[in-house]
């Protein structure tokens, strides 16, 4: 299956200097980084900012993938190259459809522009609304611009609010909402241009933890229906950890891990990501399926023991492990595939983990 969104080689240079002299910067940047040269090198000898360096993704149709990492780390510039706000110094940004495949970051103001309109859509971190205008105004921006009569605007617009439960407060002004229903609004916004790839910068990071929690849980639900491919940046683990397929991990520029959040849990690529991974709450993070003892599928099956799914969180599972007061099997794809008991949840809440081996 060809990617929906895909990184290749991508650096995101700043010269700090104007005109020729940047011009000069970015050409010898460039090839020191080629040459294989430390970053910190390169902006020292140089005279520029290496935001990201050589960072190459895949993004599945329908996938979430998560890239986080600490403040300065790249992710933002990252996401932002896949829609021109930051264009790539080098490198491809190829955006994958049924209308074909264009390299965002050489092709022409035309194009670029219609892959806006149509193909790729962006949640901010703040949700970037216009207070001068009602819900469904807001929701229906993108459409106005496209051009679409007023009719299918408002069409389009009530099957969105619907989908993010604001049906009731279309009329609405925007200082009327709630920072989560703010929130809620720009989805709807996004998803009224019928893109096929959604970009979202931190979208829930302002909000406080409850409400942080009720969007994810809401994007996810959204998620199993609208079957978006989904380029979400992040600087919380246990966020990544909770709403990825797939977790891109990033640092200094580079993109040092890419795996499920199984691999990043379990097998982190260095000590950096391993750094990383102490910091979260494992009983959030860890699933059923990262920690049970496998089990043969064919074994015969004791139906006195519980059952629960692999993505059941740690939490839960030790939950079921109490209140049943038994051994708790994991299923996954209707097959029995594992096992938890008190040596399985003791073993995950006590151990660390470990770099893998190169």
């Amino acid at each position: 299956m060809s990617a929906a969104l895909e990184f290749r080689g991508v650096d995101v240079i700043y010269p700090r200097a104007n005109g020729r002299e940047g011009a000069e910067a970015l050409r010898r940047a460039l090839a020191a980084l080629t040459a294989g040269t430390e970053t910190a090198q390169v902006a020292a000898d140089c005279g520029v900012t290496v935001a990201v360096r050589d960072a190459s993704l895949s993004v599945a149709p329908g996938e979430i993938c998560v890239v986080m990492g600490l403040s300065g780390s790249g992710k933002s510039t990252l996401l932002r190259t896949a829609n021109g706000l930051t264009r790539a110094t080098r490198g491809q940004v190829l955006l994958g459809g049924p209308e074909g495949q264009i390299d965002i970051a050489r092709c022409d103001a035309a194009a670029l522009s219609a892959a806006r309109r149509r193909r790729i859509s962006m949640v901010f971190q703040q949700a970037a609304l216009l207070p001068w205008r009602s819900v469904e105004e807001n929701v229906g921006l993108g459409l106005e611009l496209r051009g679409e009569s007023r009719a299918e605007r408002a069409r389009v617009v009530a099957e969105k609010l619907e989908l993010v439960g604001l049906a009731d407060w279309a009329k609405r002004r925007i200082d009327e909402l709630s920072g989560g229903m703010q929130q809620r609004v720009g989805l709807a916004r996004a998803f009224a241009t019928e893109a096929d790839i959604l970009l979202m910068d931190e979208p829930f990071s302002a909000l406080d933890p409850l409400i942080r929690g009720r969007l994810q849980n809401e994007l996810l639900s959204l998620q199993e229906r609208v079957r978006k491919t989904i380029l979400f940046v992040s600087h919380d683990l246990d966020e990544a950890l909770r709403i990825g397929d797939r977790i891109a991990i990033m640092d200094h520029g580079r993109i040092v891990q890419t795996g499920t959040p199984q691999d990043i849990v379990l097998r982190p690529a260095d000590p950096r990501v391993a750094e990383f991974v102490q910091h979260m709450n494992p009983l959030t993070a860890l699933t059923a399926g990262m920690v049970m003892r496998p089990i043969d599928p064919a074994a015969a099956r004791d139906d006195a023991l519980p059952v629960t799914a692999a993505d059941t969180d740690l939490q839960s599972l030790i939950r079921l492990r109490e209140s049943s007061g038994r051994p708790v099997l994991i299923e996954e794809d209707g097959r029995v595939v594992g096992v938890c008991d008190t040596a399985e949840i003791l073993k995950a809440l006590s151990s660390g983990a470990e770099p893998r081996s190169p």
